[in-house]
């Protein structure tokens, strides 16, 4: 269902987005979050098509072609990384990627490797290439089963450098990316409160039923305020001249985690195990966006956010 999604979106133009920081982000945001929220998964890779579209724009890069279908894997797992050997302007990679959504989906990815100099790039590669090598897949969570996320294998695959070296992570649009990620989540976290919202329209719903919706509600209202002023800020200010990006994003992010901690935890206490056991698509949606929100480095995060916060640099 999610695969099948995300292909009608892309036929349908619904990826076709507006660009982060051109004035228009709080819709690019609000059409992520209603993505996500019909479901969870097909969002998730969709964001991801929507951010390399956004990279390639602001790296300079050719941007994707109609019926392509582009992935980011920018992961680094511990122990394994992918090199790319650059002779002139060829470029090749070689190595294993860990943590690729749509591996066996996607067309083309943009895909992060280690250059001799130790120096992290970004490239453009069409998987269709010889020597790209989706390896079997170990996931084993019923969370994002449909998102196809394995490791894959390159070897002597062409590709394309997109900016400059170290610039994926040091551009603006990284946290312009970031707080896209956020607006999935925050979709995915009205879906999973829906049904709590239905008990309650249903006039069936005791005191506590009523108190767990209030406060879904609560860090729904502050998640949406939060991800709409962000956007304002963003578009008031695309190329970070006043250094504030990361610490929107990271602020961003963090209030979105709540909302779906909030809306996951409260329907369930609300709603007794029924809806997880008896709802197929609760519980998937459940399970996806558990798996999902998990791109949160949690207290890590929470750290750097109050570092950022406090002055500290």
């Amino acid at each position: 269902m999610s695969v099948g999604l995300v292909r009608d979106w892309l036929a349908s133009g619904a990826l076709d987005l507006p660009l982060p920081g051109q004035g228009d982000t709080a819709r690019r945001w609000q059409r992520l979050a209603q993505l996500t929220e019909s479901d969870v998964t097909a969002g998730r890779l969709a964001e991801a098509h929507a951010d390399a579209t956004a990279i390639l724009a602001e790296l300079g890069g050719a941007p994707p072609a109609p019926g392509q279908w582009w992935g980011v894997w920018a992961a680094e797992a511990p122990g394994g990384a992918l090199c790319a050997a650059v002779e002139g302007t060829q470029v090749r990679l070689e190595g294993t990627k860990a943590w690729c959504s749509g591996a066996g989906l996607c067309s083309h990815a943009l895909v992060t490797a280690r250059l001799p100099s130790g120096e992290r790039g970004l490239f453009a590669v069409d998987l269709g290439a010889p020597g790209v090598r989706p390896l079997p897949s170990d996931w084993c969570a019923p969370g994002m089963a449909e998102s196809d996320t394995r490791s894959v294998e390159f070897t002597d695959v062409p590709a394309v450098q997109v900016g400059r070296p170290g610039e994926y992570l040091s551009r603006p649009g990284f946290w312009h990316g970031a707080v896209g990620v956020a607006a999935c989540w925050l979709g995915g976290a009205r879906a999973v409160a829906a049904p709590l919202s239905a008990r309650v329209a249903g006039a069936t719903a005791d005191a506590h039923t009523l108190a767990h919706l209030g406060a879904v509600d609560a860090a729904l209202f502050a998640a949406e305020a939060t991800v709409a002023a962000v956007a304002r800020e963003i578009d008031a200010d695309p190329s970070n001249h006043r250094g504030s990006a990361e610490l929107l994003a990271r602020r961003a992010r963090a209030v979105v985690e709540t909302a779906v901690d909030e809306s996951i935890t409260r329907t369930a206490r609300a709603l007794g195990p029924a809806p997880l056991c008896l709802d197929a698509a609760h519980a998937r949606r459940v399970a996806d966006l558990s798996i999902y929100v998990r791109q949160s480095h949690a207290e890590r995060d929470l750290e750097r956010l109050g570092s950022l916060a406090g002055g500290r640099r």
